[in-house]
């Protein structure tokens, strides 16, 4: 029995280990500036419900000679539940050394809003 429960935790650690080295650098604080290396791959998260309509736009994109925008994906909270909440997530990756700024806004669900609802801006510092 202790075989097999040092043999569970050891499973879990490993599975632990994996998660977080293919996790790379994730962010979510606009007050804190984001310090990468060229290559390096990172993500934006940001709070988000689409259930209700609101929704994450680049209000100024970034600049594209130091940083590239790759991808964006949702992540729901667990458990998934209908009208729950989750997190935008947005990736980069940082081609050449400099410093730019990503700004986001958090759009209402109405087709002609203009204006966010709530601005993000995020400084982005590769060395």
């Amino acid at each position: 029995m202790k075989k097999f429960l040092f043999s569970i935790l050891v499973f879990a650690f490993v599975l632990t280990a994996c998660g977080a080295s293919q996790s790379g650098l994730q962010f979510s604080d606009p007050a804190q500036p984001i310090e990468v290396t060229v290559g390096d791959e990172f993500t934006i998260a940001l709070d988000s419900n689409p259930s209700t309509g609101y929704h994450w736009e680049f209000v100024s994109e970034p600049d594209a000679s130091i940083i590239e925008f790759i991808s964006r994906e949702y992540a729901a909270d667990e458990p998934v539940q209908p009208g729950s909440g989750g997190a935008d997530v947005l990736s980069f990756k940082s081609i050449a050394a400099g410093e730019t700024q990503i700004t986001l806004g958090y759009y209402p669900p109405s087709a002609d809003a203009e204006e966010p609802q709530q601005t993000v801006t995020f400084t982005v510092i590769v060395k």
